[in-house]
């Protein structure tokens, strides 16, 4: 159905509160456009996650920081308007300190967030699986998560990402993700963690639920959705998987149309016109704007015929 006749969720919290409490575990891709979004919706899946870095690599800018709130905030309305899937939004280091956590809890929740996740590392922030991460005190990362919970309207979730693998070790890791459950976080994200025995160890020693990334070409090796279950996790997210891919495949369109001069080999890989305007709800806007124009048409022969 077009985005413009659907009615939105009233609390997009509440529906991922619900999915989490139904579901034993919750595979979460990564969505970059309000087109991807509605894809996703239509293959089955239940929940959506809006990746800093698939967005930043979208405008062309690399995953350190370079965002703003706004862009984000815009991005979400865009995705947040056309399903009715939950969606996780990677709000990287909060756009600040505390107070402005606050503002970015309020500007994201207001533009659709079922969830928000906040990251412990300093500004500028890395990529969560390359080398030289810097932390903020645990301290100063419990404010920013106790300041989103204050802030909060709706049952909107904080998750609390940790990049402490890397820097203070496991340990580390697991000490912090205690003190940010303290602080209000109601979904603990390690990052980076480096095999299925330690998202197990991990999974043991911190009683919350559990968010894993499975993302591409980084420190954490490929784990299957069924093995974050059985490890005890609830939410796996595929944050740039549909990024990569679409670069790729325009990557190799653009060369095959520089080679050859025409893109007619490629059209057994593209979604064809007809599946589009279904996935976007094409002939639902014809059929109303032809049933629009029939009754202003009645109504303007009748005020005629009342005159005549």
């Amino acid at each position: 159905m077009a985005y413009l006749y659907r009615e939105p969720l009233e609390d997009p919290g509440r529906a991922l509160r619900e999915l989490i409490r139904k579901r034993s575990i919750v595979p979460v891709p990564g969505v970059f456009g309000p087109a991807f979004a509605l894809l996703a919706e239509r293959v089955g899946f239940e929940a959506l996650y809006l990746s800093g870095a698939a967005l930043t690599g979208f405008l062309g800018m690399p995953d350190i920081g370079l965002i703003t709130l706004s862009e984000l905030s815009q991005a979400l309305k865009g995705i947040s308007r056309v399903t009715r899937l939950p969606v996780i939004v990677d709000a990287d280091t909060g756009f600040g300190e505390a107070i402005n956590v606050m503002r970015t809890m309020r500007e994201l929740e207001e533009a659709g967030a079922a969830a928000i996740q906040l990251e412990d590392q300093v500004m500028p922030k890395r990529c969560g699986h390359l080398p030289g991460k810097s932390l903020i005190g645990a301290e100063d990362m419990m404010k920013k998560v106790r300041a989103a919970a204050e802030t909060r309207r709706k049952e909107t979730l904080i998750i609390a990402r940790t990049d402490a693998r890397d820097v203070e070790g496991l340990e580390g890791a697991i000490e912090r993700a205690h003190l940010y459950i303290e602080a209000g976080a109601d979904i603990i994200f390690p990052e980076a963690l480096r095999s299925l025995e330690e998202f197990k160890e991990f999974a043991r020693r911190v009683k919350a639920p559990l968010l894993a990334n499975m993302t591409e070409f980084g420190k954490t090796p490929y784990i299957r959705v069924r093995e974050f279950e059985e490890a005890g996790y609830k939410l796996v997210i595929f944050p740039v998987t549909l990024f990569r891919v679409s670069l790729g495949a325009a990557a190799r369109a653009l060369q095959l149309i520089m080679r050859e001069g025409t893109q007619e080999p490629l059209l057994d890989q593209m979604m064809s016109r007809k599946d589009f305007y279904e996935l976007i709800g094409y002939y639902d806007y014809e059929q109303r704007d032809s049933k629009v124009s029939v009754e202003i048409e009645e109504k303007v022969k009748r005020l005629k015929q009342q005159k005549g």
